[in-house]
Formats: structure tokens, C-alpha cells, sequence
């Protein structure tokens, strides 16, 4: 009897070694099969990945951002305008232009009226000198590039922002601008003796002035180095203010001078109306040469 209840006993404990592994297993297979989101006590809070946050931002950027469409059509308002204004200042070059070509002969008789065309290299001394001639025999000073600037500073003028350009980089500004501006000049003055300093700077410009304006009756010709030209410009320019007195534009007007304004001096030569004058003295003994000449020409 004993034997058989020990025998039960120990058939007991190796049912229940035998069936607990058993249910382990099993509570452990169905716990793997548990999504982990369910079985977790600790809160969770909700974390927008880096998609969803780039996501916003590009949409927040493209409400800000303009559309394409809004680009475009400022763009093509800008392009209109400026058209217009091209358009609008070509139209009036080309009626200055067919004024001048529809002349027959110069607006200013060459018997009654006296012009005198200054020439030199930029810094050689023509506005000195020019005042100087003034003050003395009673001539009215026109300087093309004065005027040229006083154009280009008026209110509203339809060619500030080209004559602007053109001082900048030395280059001549159209001849038909500049023409106006000095017929314009010449009879708002009223006088009969003119000085026409810096002009004409090309062999277009002389020619047209001559056929359409006034005949010239001589030619003053200011000869001076370069290397004296550019200490007396660099030196102006300290205080003058000018846009074009500085090392750069200095450069390209010299280079100007030489390809554009010289043949202009040889035109005139071969007609035998240049007068030269050396300018490294002092502006006194420039002067006094200056002087005889004029008194030589006009016979005071």
C-alpha cells in the first residue's frame, strides 16, 4: 500500500513537471503573437516622423512662396514697360534724327554766326581756357559734355539713365542727343560767338553739325601728353564729384580720344582751320599763346 501511493505521488509529480513546461510554452507562443502597442502600460505619444515635418514645411514655404503664375505676370508688366520706354525713346531719336536729315542747310548762318570748335584729350585744359577766351574777346562757352550732364540730371529726361551709361564706360553719347542739346543752347543764348568744347568727339558728329547746325570757322586743338592728362584728372577728381573721374574711365576716354575724336582734328587739318597749342605750361603760358592766336584769327 505504501508503495502504491508513493508510486501515485511520484506519477503525480512527473504529471505536473510534465504538463506546466507544457502550458509555459504555449502562455509564451500566444505572448509573441501580441502586437507590442497592446501590451505595453507606458503612455505613448504620437511623434510625426522627418516626412510628415518636411511635408509641412513645403506646404507652409508654397503658401508663403509666390506662384509661378504671379512671377510671370509681374514679369511680363516689367517687360511691357520697358518696351515701352525703348520704344518711346527710339521713337524720339529717330525724330531728332529725320529733323536733322530734312535740312538743307544749316540753321545758323556762318556770316553772322561764329563758332569755334575746342578739341583736346580729356584733362588737357579746353574749360580753362575756355573761360579765359570768354572773359576776353566776348565768345558764349558750350561745353557738350556740361550740357550732356545737365541732361542727364534733369527731372524726367527721357535720356539720363543712356547718357549716364555712356559717361560711365567713356563711350560718346549719340550724336543726335548731343547735337539738340547744343542748337538747343545756342538759341536760348541769343549770343553769336560761340566756344564748343569737347565737340565733335566723332567724324559723324562734325559733319552733321556742319550741314544741319552751323559752319565752323576754326578749330582749337589742345595738345598735351597722356601721362599729363591723367595726374591732372586724378587730381580733379579728388573734389569734382564726377563719375568719370577715376582711373578706369579715364582709361577708356584716352582710348576714345585717340580711335574716335583724333581723326576729327585730321579732317579738320586738311581744311587748314586747326590751330594747336601745346599744353604742359602752366595754364598762364598756355594762355598767352591761346591769346595770339585769337587775336591772329579775329584780328583784335
Amino acid at each position: 500500500m505504501f508503495r502504491t501511493a508513493s508510486a501515485r505521488l511520484t506519477a503525480s509529480l512527473r504529471l505536473q513537471l510534465t504538463v506546466r513546461p507544457c502550458i509555459s510554452i504555449q502562455k509564451t507562443h500566444i505572448f509573441h503573437k501580441i502586437p507590442f502597442r497592446f501590451i505595453t502600460t507606458t503612455p505613448i505619444r504620437y511623434r510625426p516622423s522627418t516626412t510628415d515635418e518636411a511635408s509641412k514645411t513645403t506646404g507652409a514655404s508654397q503658401q508663403r512662396r509666390p506662384s509661378f503664375i504671379a512671377i510671370l505676370a509681374v514679369a511680363s508688366v516689367g517687360l511691357s514697360a520697358y518696351l515701352v520706354l525703348v520704344k518711346s525713346r527710339e521713337g524720339q531719336k529717330k525724330a531728332i534724327e529725320q529733323k536733322l536729315e530734312s535740312r538743307t542747310k544749316p540753321v545758323f548762318d556762318k556770316e553772322k554766326y561764329t563758332v569755334v570748335f575746342v578739341l583736346g584729350g580729356p584733362g588737357s585744359g579746353k574749360g580753362t581756357q575756355c573761360q579765359n577766351l570768354v572773359r576776353d574777346f566776348g565768345f558764349v562757352h558750350l561745353s557738350a559734355g556740361d550740357l550732356l550732364r545737365a541732361e542727364q540730371r534733369r527731372p524726367g529726361s527721357e535720356y539720363g539713365e543712356l547718357i549716364n551709361s555712356c559717361i560711365k564706360e567713356g563711350k560718346i553719347v549719340p550724336m543726335e542727343i548731343t547735337i539738340a542739346l547744343l542748337e538747343k543752347a545756342m538759341r536760348e543764348d541769343g549770343g553769336t560767338r560761340f566756344l564748343i568744347d569737347g565737340f565733335p568727339r566723332k567724324m559723324d558728329q562734325a559733319v552733321k553739325f556742319e550741314e544741319a547746325v552751323c559752319e565752323s570757322k576754326s578749330v582749337l586743338f589742345f595738345e598735351c601728353p597722356e601721362e599729363v592728362m591723367l595726374t591732372r584728372l586724378l587730381h580733379r577728381g579728388e573734389t569734382s564729384g564726377r563719375v568719370d573721374d577715376n582711373i578706369e574711365s579715364i582709361r577708356k576716354r584716352f582710348k576714345t580720344f585717340v580711335e574716335q575724336s583724333y581723326p576729327v582734328v585730321q579732317y579738320f587739318e586738311k581744311q587748314g582751320k586747326v590751330k594747336t597749342v601745346l599744353c604742359v605750361d602752366t595754364p598762364e603760358k598756355v594762355y598767352e599763346k591761346v591769346k595770339e592766336i585769337f587775336r591772329d584769327i579775329f584780328k583784335e
